[in-house]
This record gives structure tokens, C-alpha cells and sequence, in this order.
């Protein structure tokens, strides 16, 4: 999410925390003194958590140190050509290394067949062996064997 999408959630929220607060406090008045304890301070809590949530969504979308030490900011400055093209470069290896094991895989192919076409051309076999849809894997497993 951009940081318009977060603010807009912020705000929402917030809205919506005290909706809930002013209709959880309209019947403080009649209700016994431990209750309304338990609640201010069960209200308390939870507007703590709600503080540290905030800090840390903060801590965590960006992070600066002073004196230039470290800076990691979001993606929304321009890093120049070097950052486009270090960002592309998972993507090259990966379309480099499908496409090798793509041709890796057909030369293989290619040479099982050509091992099953010698063998064929190389026995002596009646003519209806090679009409038998089971004489492949029947050669496979001989060579297996052998």
C-alpha cells in the first residue's frame, strides 16, 4: 500500500475507535463502580497497543540513520538506471536458467530417442515389433537390465 492508502486507513481507524468509545461511554453512568474500572482501564490497554501498532508500522516502513551511516527509504525516490537494472537482474537469471533447463531437457529427450531408434534399427526383429505400442518401454527396461 502507498502511504495515501495508509493514511486514509489511519483516519478510518481512528473514526472508527471512537464510535465505539462514544457508544461504550454512554452507559458508564449506570453501571456499578468495579465495572467501569475494569473497563477504563481495559480502554486504557487498549490505547496503548495502539500506540506501540503506530510506531512500529513507522519503524518498519522506513529506517534512517544520522551521519550517513544507513538509510533505507521506500520505493517512492527515483534510483536511477543502475537501481532499474539491479532490479531486473532476478528476473534475466530467472528467465536465463528456464530457458537452459528447457533445451537441457530436449537434448535428453533427443538422445533417448535416438538410443531407442538404434537399438530398433540394430536387432533382428519381425516386422510387428515395431507396431507394438509397449516395444518402447520394453527396450527401456532391457537397457536398464543390461
Amino acid at each position: 500500500m502507498n502511504t495515501h492508502e495508509d493514511n486514509l486507513f489511519q483516519v478510518r481507524a481512528d473514526a472508527l475507535g471512537k464510535a465505539v468509545s462514544l457508544r461504550l461511554s454512554e452507559g458508564v453512568e449506570s453501571m456499578p463502580h468495579d465495572i467501569s474500572e475494569r473497563l477504563k482501564a481495559a480502554r486504557a490497554q487498549a490505547v496503548a497497543k495502539r500506540k506501540i501498532v503506530s510506531v512500529q508500522a513507522v519503524s518498519a516502513s522506513s529506517v534512517a540513520f544520522s551521519g550517513g551511516e544507513a538509510a533505507m527509504q521506500s520505493g517512492d525516490s527515483d534510483g536511477g538506471w543502475f537501481n532499474r537494472i539491479a532490479s531486473l537482474l532476478p528476473l534475466l537469471a530467472l528467465v536465463a536458467g528456464l530457458i537452459s533447463i528447457a533445451v537441457l531437457q530436449d537434448d535428453d529427450r533427443s538422445r533417448e530417442l535416438a538410443e531407442v531408434d538404434a537399438e530398433l534399427l540394430t536387432d533382428d526383429l519381425p516386422p510387428s515389433a515395431f507396431t507394438d505400442p509397449g516395444f518402447a518401454q520394453y527396450l527401456r527396461i532391457n537397457q536398464v537390465h543390461q
